[in-house]
């Protein structure tokens, strides 16, 4: 597993256009991100088909997140890593190669 470095935290957020959004991070870095990979799930549906719901983007706990529950890991923003659902869905576990004989 790769080593991340230290856990950040979001200081603010913009919309900008579409689901792209300009973030500020508590160590002053920013970024432009494209949300809408992470929107997967029934509790992102109400966010991507309501522009007036993802434009209620707020800052909670440190995280970006909506009034329905919905958030994204800050950690997954800044270091640009796959959403949990996502890695879950590329493990395919091979019960064959964990049998053994004897």
């Amino acid at each position: 597993m790769e080593k991340l470095g230290l856990r950040v935290r979001v200081r603010s957020v913009q919309p900008l256009r579409g689901f792209t959004v300009l973030i500020s991070f508590e160590n002053d870095a920013q970024r432009e991100i494209n949300l809408e990979p992470y929107f997967h799930g029934p509790i992102f549906e109400p966010i991507r088909n309501n522009p007036t719901m993802f434009s209620s983007i707020k800052i909670e706990g440190g995280t970006i997140a909506w009034g329905n529950g919905a958030d994204i890991d800050p950690d997954v923003l800044y270091y640009n890593l796959k959403p949990a659902w996502m890695e879950d869905a590329e493990e395919v576990p091979s019960q064959s190669s964990n049998l053994s004989s004897g």
